[in-house]
C-alpha cells in the first residue's frame, strides 16, 4: 500500500516545486531555488524508491518488509519539512497572496498522507506536525508585528487558528481511519483463518493441507527429498461419544491434536479431515524410516490415556502412509493410497502403521 502512490507522489511534488519557484521569483530569494531543487530532488528519490519496491516485489521476507517500511516516511518527513521551510519565508515577507498558495500546500499534503497511509498513524502524525507546526508558529508571531491594516493581527490569528483545527481535525480522522483500518484487517485475517482452519481443534483443514502439500512438494522437488502423508483414524474413539457424549469426544480431539502438534516438526502439517480423521504431512524426508519413526511416535504418545472430567479415556489410532514422490505427486491419490494403507492396518489389528503398496493403489482406484 505505501508503495503504490507513484501518481500522487509526482503531482504534488511538481506542484510544490512550482509554487515555490513562484513563491522565490516575486520575494527575489534564490534560497527558495535551492528549495525547490530539494523539492524535485525529494520526488525523484520517493519515485525511484517506489520503483525499486515494485522491481523487489513480492516481498516475502519479514524483516526485508520492515527495512522496506522504514524507508518509506523519509520522503514524506523531508517533503514536511520544505512546506514548512516555504510557509515560514512566505509568511514573514507579508505577501498575503502567495502565502494564501503556499498554506493551501499544507491542507493538499495533510489531505492526501490522511487518506493514503492513515494505516500507518505515526508517519501521518509526523508528517502532519512537521509540516502545520511552523506554519502556524509563523502565523501567529507575524500577527504580532505591526502593520497599518487594523484587522492584520485578527486575520492572521484567524489563519492560523484555522490551520490549528485543521490539524487536529487532521489527527482525529487519522485515529478514525487507522481504528477503521485495523477492524477491516482483522476482520479479513479472521475470516481467512477460518476458511482454511478446523474450527475444533485449529488444526488445518483439507483447503489449507492442499496448499501446504503444493510448498512441500515443491521443496522436495527442490532438493531431491520425499513428503509422507500420514492418515489417521482413531481406533476406540466412537465407543467414548456413544458411552460418554459428544463433548468428551470433543475434548480427545482437542487433546489429540495438541499431542500432534507436540510431536512434529515447524515445517510438518497437521490436519484434520473430520471426524476422528487426521492427516499428517512429513516433509524433507531422506528415507522412508524417518517417516515409520514419528507414525511409531504417533501410535505411543495417542495411546496414552485422556482424563476428561473425572474419567480417564483410552484409545489408540491406526496409520496409513504414502510416500511422495513413489507413490504419486497428487494429494488426492496419496490420500486415497494413504487411506488403502490405513484400512489394511486397522483390519490387521489396529494401532499400527502400514505403508502404502500397490494393491492399495489399485484398491483407492476401483474405490
Amino acid at each position: 500500500m505505501l508503495y503504490g502512490m507513484a501518481l500522487p507522489i509526482f503531482g504534488f511534488g511538481m506542484v510544490f516545486v512550482g509554487i515555490c519557484l513562484l513563491v522565490a521569483r516575486e520575494l527575489g530569494n534564490p534560497l527558495l531555488v535551492g528549495l525547490a531543487v530539494l523539492g524535485a530532488l525529494a520526488t525523484v528519490l520517493r519515485l525511484a524508491a517506489l520503483r525499486a519496491y515494485r522491481r523487489a516485489s513480492p516481498v516475502g521476507d519479514f524483516e526485508a518488509l520492515m527495512r522496506w517500511e522504514q524507508r518509506y516516511p523519509i520522503g514524506n518527513y523531508a517533503l514536511a519539512a520544505f512546506i514548512a521551510i516555504l510557509n515560514v519565508a512566505a509568511i514573514s515577507a507579508h505577501e498575503p497572496m502567495l502565502h494564501l498558495l503556499t498554506v493551501s500546500l499544507v491542507f493538499g499534503f495533510g489531505a492526501g498522507i490522511v487518506s493514503r497511509i492513515a494505516a500507518r498513524p505515526k508517519v501521518c502524525v509526523i508528517s502532519l506536525l512537521l509540516a502545520t507546526l511552523p506554519t502556524i508558529a509563523a502565523l501567529a508571531l507575524h500577527a504580532l508585528q505591526p502593520h497599518p491594516d487594523p484587522l492584520h493581527t485578527q486575520l492572521f490569528l484567524i489563519e492560523a487558528f484555522i490551520v490549528a483545527m485543521i490539524t487536529g481535525l487532521s489527527l482525529q480522522t487519522v485515529a478514525h481511519l487507522y481504528r477503521s483500518a485495523v477492524e477491516h484487517h482483522t476482520a479479513r485475517h479472521d475470516m481467512a483463518l477460518l476458511a482454511k482452519t478446523d474450527a475444533l481443534t485449529g488444526l488445518a483443514n483439507r483447503l489449507s493441507l492442499r496448499e501446504h502439500f503444493q510448498g512441500r512438494m515443491a521443496a522436495a522437488r527442490r532438493t531431491d527429498s520425499q513428503v509422507a502423508v500420514h492418515f489417521l483414524d482413531l481406533d476406540g474413539f466412537k465407543a467414548i461419544n456413544d458411552h460418554h457424549g459428544h463433548p468428551a469426544g470433543d475434548a480427545v480431539l482437542r487433546e489429540v491434536a495438541r499431542r500432534l502438534e507436540a510431536m512434529v516438526r515447524s515445517e510438518d502439517v497437521i490436519a484434520r479431515l473430520g471426524g476422528d480423521e487426521f492427516i499428517v504431512l512429513q516433509a524433507d524426508l531422506v528415507q522412508d524410516t524417518e517417516a515409520e519413526l514419528l507414525a511409531r511416535r504417533i501410535i505411543r504418545e495417542i495411546s496414552k490415556p485422556y482424563r476428561v472430567e473425572d474419567n480417564l479415556l483410552t484409545i489408540s489410532v491406526s496409520v496409513g502412509i504414502a510416500t511422495a514422490p513413489k507413490m504419486g505427486l497428487e494429494l488426492e491419490r496419496l490420500l486415497a493410497c494413504a487411506d488403502g494403507a490405513l484400512y489394511r492396518a486397522k483390519a490387521s489389528g489396529k494401532a499400527r502403521a502400514l505403508f502404502c503398496v500397490e494393491v492399495d493403489l489399485v484398491t483407492a482406484a476401483a474405490a
